[in-house]
């Protein structure tokens, strides 16, 4: 505080008796603090330089300018700051002060910067009595009244700060439990900007603090695991459509429902989540990452169940495959590692679904912008469901107003390409009363049940590709050709099958690809008759059957 004071420029009475400026040396003009800011899902750091200089002009009010191309957000940050330090009980300093944020070229977006700008005006005005903030990184925007505000994309920022050796972090109390999963890196909630500046003063200057670093037991997130409200045994019948759901889970396969009004197709795409095998650790790091960067984890910390992501049909392209400025990830990104559900599938816009068609093949999604491209991951099994025409009851027990031209306009939505990629197309009737009730019905097996052979099926997969960590979703070219061998009775099925629907040469591998799957989950060696011929009818609503 005393040097702040001593900062500003002290006048005198002259012999004129006119007050003359005599400057004070100030010992400390210049101070370093840590930040780092978040492109794409991962974390870049930013060096915030604070310097004081004294006004030439007492007249003058002492300017306040931040550099380093900062956007809206940013440059606004400097009344939230001012008003902060005064609110916390600082006085804020007398001279220009000017912000660098470092590196210059790079734009820099968002409130997140307000927490270290401050920390750096206070230490270039002697409030911290240190030198600089060297082995400390803090993010948090700041309330007028000093209060720290969540930031987004915490994780990554944590990652980024034990890859470079950091050894503090400081992030807002919201946020620290996110960023106490990354081990190698001390993690302190911050509340406000006296605590924060306290700290500092404490971890920078060697006096040790008695704050300890937040700490949490992984093994108590990882409990959380695989508790899904819904589960498959609340499914009455459709015997053959949760069969297709569990070859599709266990090939990683994308799949679409066709069917009626009512039938259950929602019902059986929202538990699809619940028989996915569960995530590895790594897995739930990157989901978090990219769940943090969108501002969607709060105090949950660790994301430790698949996603599954729902867009409405009036979704944009941005919304679905991320952008803007800076790209931010979209739906596809959002639901990786999970399902991305498209509820009324010729109800989107054709321009929307076509640009699925790269992630679905790539897995990832790059978005490319003059300033800078980023690529997101988008490794997603995809639920798609329609009704099988306008009115939604072509092919049921209610009649059918639609006219044949109406049908094929109305499925004539979905291009070719798109439907290509859709490996399983099985039909989903209305349920029966006895169904319904439960009547003479047996009870369908347990999430858990199917998980299991589902698991089993991705071992054989992981020992098959050497744990490379392929699906036979995946399979290339050469893959298919290795894995995927028929005998004669197969080929020929195939071949009718071929000739008969018009299928394409991509839908061919992708026959093969869930014959692959289903030899997997009856234990098979080789692919067998059988296991063509359900492949074969996962494909019989394909676009020239509707023909």
């Amino acid at each position: 505080m005393i040097l702040g004071l001593l900062a500003a420029p002290f006048c005198f009475p002259g012999k004129s008796g006119k007050l003359t400026l005599f400057p004070i040396k100030i010992e400390r003009m210049l101070f370093l603090s840590q930040s780092a800011t978040v492109y794409g899902i991962d974390a870049l750091l930013l060096d915030i330089e604070v310097n004081l200089q004294a006004v030439s002009n007492p007249d003058e009010s002492a300017p306040f300018t931040i550099v380093g191309l900062p956007d809206t957000a940013v440059r606004e940050s400097r009344e939230r700051v001012r008003a902060a330090i005064s609110n916390c009980g600082y006085f804020f300093p007398l001279q220009k002060t000017t912000v660098n944020l470092a590196p210059a070229d790079l734009r820099k977006e968002g409130a997140s910067f307000d927490l270290p700008i401050a920390l750096a005006i206070l230490g270039a005005n002697g409030d911290l009595g240190i030198d600089q903030l060297s082995s400390t990184l803090s993010v948090g925007e700041l309330s007028l009244d000093g209060r720290v505000r969540p930031v987004r994309g915490a994780l990554s920022i944590a990652l980024k700060a034990r890859d470079e050796g950091i050894k503090n972090l400081f992030v807002p109390e919201e946020n620290a439990l996110e960023a106490a999963v990354v081990s190698g890196v001390n993690v302190y909630p911050i509340k406000d900007l006296r605590s924060a500046s306290d700290l500092a003063m404490d971890l920078e200057g060697g006096r040790g603090t008695k704050i300890p670093p937040l700490r949490i037991e992984l093994n108590e997130l990882r409990a959380r695991e695989n508790r899904y409200a819904a589960d498959f045994n609340e499914v009455r019948g459709q015997a053959t459509a949760k069969r297709a759901l569990e070859v599709a889970s266990a090939g990683g396969h994308n799949i679409l429902f066709i069917g009626p009004p009512g039938s259950g197709k929602t019902m059986l795409a929202k538990r699809l989540p619940s028989i996915l095998p569960p995530l590895e650790f790594e897995e739930a790091i990157e989901i978090t990452k990219i769940h943090s960067v969108a501002g969607l984890t709060g105090r949950s910390g660790l994301v430790a169940e698949r996603p599954f992501k729902s867009p409405h049909h009036t979704v944009s392209q941005a919304g679905l495959i991320g952008g803007g400025s800076i790209p931010k990830p979209g739906e596809v990104s959002l639901a990786h590692l999970g399902v991305l559900f498209l509820d009324e599938l010729p109800e989107f816009d054709r321009s929307v679904l076509e640009v699925l068609r790269q992630p679905m093949e790539d897995k990832n999604v790059t978005i490319s912008r003059a300033a800078s491209s980023l690529t997101f991951p988008a490794s997603f099994t995809l639920v798609a469901s329609m009704n099988p025409c306008p009115c939604g009851y072509f092919g049921s027990s209610r009649e059918c107003t639609c006219s044949p031209t109406q049908i094929q306009r109305y499925v004539g939505k979905i291009s070719g390409p798109l439907m290509d990629r859709i490996d399983i197309h099985i039909d989903v009737p209305a349920v029966k009363f006895n169904e319904l009730r439960g009547k003479g019905v047996p009870q369908g097996d347990s999430s858990e049940t199917i998980r299991k052979r589902v698991v089993e099926a991705r071992e054989r997969q992981l020992s098959r590709f050497k744990g490379d960590g392929y699906s036979n979703s995946m399979m290339t070219t050469k893959q298919i050709r290795e894995h995927c061998a028929l005998d004669e009775e197969s080929e020929q099925l195939l071949e009718k099958a071929m000739l008969r629907q018009g299928l394409s040469a991509r839908a061919h591998d992708r026959i093969l690809k869930v014959s692959r799957t289903i030899a997997d989950l009856d234990a098979s060696e080789n692919i067998q008759p059988t296991h063509i011929s359900e492949a074969i009818n996962y494909r019989s609503l394909d676009r020239n059957y509707w023909t």
